[in-house]
């Protein structure tokens, strides 16, 4: 027998003479309930934010003790239940917050920004109110969810940041300044699941299957144009791994991926790419494309090497499929700033 077809329903023809209208009402309505959202949310770590002034006074004159903000929690549980989220520890984090950014006018107006649960987050992980402003800045920018902000904090971001630069060819600082505050030295694709042994084509599958998560890696404006592109050349099919676009400053970014450690002749290759991708693709008001070579790891001082004299707009990067040892690098970032120091005579 052979298995039962489904049958193609079709949207009734007033569906879809107004599906457009329907759509954009839905767009009105979804926009009006985000800006409800954060308004409330707003509202709420202002909240906190008086609170937390007032209990952080009360305790600074010795007005307080310790012991009174506890009476205050069992008050409030006592004699207001409908009051949730008042308890001893929730007050003293208020107090917390309030401390820890009061002396920051240009950060504290990001605290209003991002749900309370975000800003516990980054009060509980980050030492350092250069650390806090970088998530705090990321998280609001980017809209991250809690799961991605833990999943960045575990992932130290601030660390491979400060850290590591990205490495670019002198071609791309010079058509493309901007690049290197876009793009990224490391890559964490934990997320991808692969196994320790796998081939480039199975990387490019796992990155595909999970084109969300690595757009959020990417970061904005980020967006994907294909993969396997065929450039014909000649009589020769060529093809390219990925090839994504950047909205805000309008060039094609390509992606050419390699398992293994980066040897300087992956950059001819990319250059290949870059000149055909250049000439049949891109389009006349969009700027000259990148190219990015995606290795599993890389040699600093090859890379610097290779790249010195490149004719090619490319940079390379590495990918990580495992969380980096993040004390590892705060031990590492605790020496860089130790180094950046003034020395005293």
């Amino acid at each position: 027998m052979k298995p039962a077809q489904r049958k193609k329903i079709s949207k009734p023809a007033a569906l879809q003479r107004h599906e457009p209208a329907f759509r954009e009402i839905i767009g009105l309505i979804q926009s009006a309930r985000r800006r409800a959202f954060q308004a409330v949310n707003t509202e709420l770590i202002e909240l906190y934010w008086r609170v937390g002034e007032y209990i952080s006074r009360k305790l600074a004159t010795a007005a307080w003790g310790e012991g009174v903000v506890e009476e205050l929690a069992r008050y409030i549980a006592l004699h207001h239940p409908e009051l949730k989220g008042f308890t001893r520890t929730s007050l003293f984090r208020m107090r917390q917050l309030h401390d820890t950014y009061r002396a920051h006018p240009k950060v504290a107006p990001l605290v209003r920004q991002l749900p309370w649960s975000h800003n516990l987050l980054i009060l509980g992980r980050c030492k350092h109110a250069e650390e806090r402003e970088f998530y705090l800045r990321l998280a609001s920018g980017r809209n991250w969810g809690r799961r991605e902000l833990e999943r960045q904090l575990d992932g130290a971001l601030f660390e491979r940041t400060i850290l590591s630069k990205p490495k670019v060819s002198p071609l791309v600082t010079q058509l493309h300044p901007e690049a290197e505050t876009i793009f990224k030295d490391t890559y964490l694709l934990d997320f991808l699941e692969l196994p320790e042994t796998h081939s480039e084509r199975d990387l490019q599958k796992a990155l595909v299957k999970n084109l969300k998560q690595f757009l959020i890696e990417l970061g904005p404006d980020f967006c994907f144009a294909g993969e396997e592109l065929r450039l014909q050349v000649g009589g020769q099919d060529f093809y390219l791994d990925l090839l994504f676009y950047h909205r805000s400053l309008q060039f094609l970014v390509a992606f050419d991926l390699k398992i293994r450690k980066f040897e300087p002749e992956h950059l001819g290759k990319m250059q290949f790419y870059l000149e055909a991708i250049d000439r049949d693709v891109r389009k006349a008001h969009e700027r000259p494309s990148i190219g990015v070579l995606l290795c599993a790891s890389k040699d600093n001082e090859v890379v610097k090497y290779a790249l010195s004299h490149s004719m090619s707009p490319a940079l390379i990067a590495e990918y990580q499929t495992r969380l980096p040892d993040r004390r590892l690098l705060q031990r590492k970032l605790h020496e860089f700033y130790q180094l950046a120091l003034p020395r005293t005579k």
